[in-house]
């Protein structure tokens, strides 16, 4: 920082106004995520991008649908809708034309986003925190890949409110004196994270349960990993409950959940800690 009368800047001032800094402890140490972790974000970023170009194909293809007054079929984007929509028959030729360029659009689409995740199973497996990944298997392989490639080593973080201030779900604040006054969440830091977190937060509306696909993917994992995401099912699901009898807006509700969240998952980085390879531990601790 430069004070608005200070026109001079070289390097031997700022080497001194850096050491000031450090030695006052008004510097904050950034973590700098290994090659690896970076290629497994870029194509995990790739993967949400291709995602949302199909999302928005599929929109089109519904909004010129009701345009033209046809209604869908079954389910939609499912087997039966697909034929319906490939069987359609429109008044006008040209119309047909661009119904099949939205359905080649789409099928271009699901084909992307089957590459990109068969690519990330495939970097899962010689990934340093595939045993984490694993243990997040909670909310599928693909959202706890990203998760893991966005955050990194969550051992940086003291306390699990430091993470959810690096994350900005926690209020924003103009409180003085006697007075306190808190507002919407921050949105600081990471983006890509806190989307996912609220979206996952949302699986929480259900009833706590360990039903049969968890299981199996909880093969394998210790009891300790297990006690752990039992708990927060629990924990998760029961906040979302009462805040909900307390007529708290659904976008709230979540959003507290989310933020919960991410204290489990910083206390299930905590527990697995120890076990993780030696390359992970010497980053982890320089």
């Amino acid at each position: 920082e430069r004070k608005p009368g200070e026109k001079v800047r070289t390097d031997r001032r700022d080497a001194k106004k850096l050491a000031k800094l450090l030695r006052n402890g008004d510097l904050t140490p950034v973590y700098i995520p290994p090659a690896s972790d970076e290629a497994v974000r870029d194509v995990c970023r790739a993967r949400t991008d291709a995602v949302d170009d199909l999302t928005r194909t599929k929109q089109r293809l519904k909004a010129f649908l009701l345009r033209n007054g046809y209604r869908p079929q079954g389910a939609n984007w499912s087997q039966k809708h697909m034929r319906y929509l490939r069987e359609l028959v429109l008044a006008d030729g040209n119309q047909k034309i661009v119904l099949e360029e939205y359905l080649q659009a789409i099928d271009t689409g699901i084909e992307r986003v089957a590459r990109l995740e068969a690519k990330m199973f495939e970097l899962l497996e010689g990934w340093e925190w595939k045993e984490v990944a694993d243990a997040l298997k909670g909310f599928q392989v693909v959202a706890a890949m990203i998760t893991i490639s966005e955050l990194g080593d969550l051992t940086r973080f003291k306390h699990p409110r430091q993470l959810m201030g690096f994350l900005g779900l926690v209020p924003s604040e103009d409180s003085t004196g006697t007075r306190r006054r808190q507002g919407a969440i921050t949105k600081c830091g990471n983006s890509h994270a806190r989307w996912l977190l609220i979206e996952s937060a949302q699986a929480y509306r259900n009833t706590p349960k360990v039903s049969a696909k968890l299981s199996k993917r909880q093969e394998g994992q210790s009891g300790a990993v297990k006690a752990l995401s039992w708990r927060a099912q629990d924990r998760l699901s029961g906040r979302y409950r009462r805040l909900k009898l307390r007529g708290k807006r659904e976008n709230k509700v979540i959003v507290a959940v989310a933020r919960e969240l991410c204290a489990f998952i910083w206390e299930l980085h905590q527990l697995m800690g120890d076990d993780l390879p030696a390359s992970t531990q010497t980053h982890r601790n320089p």
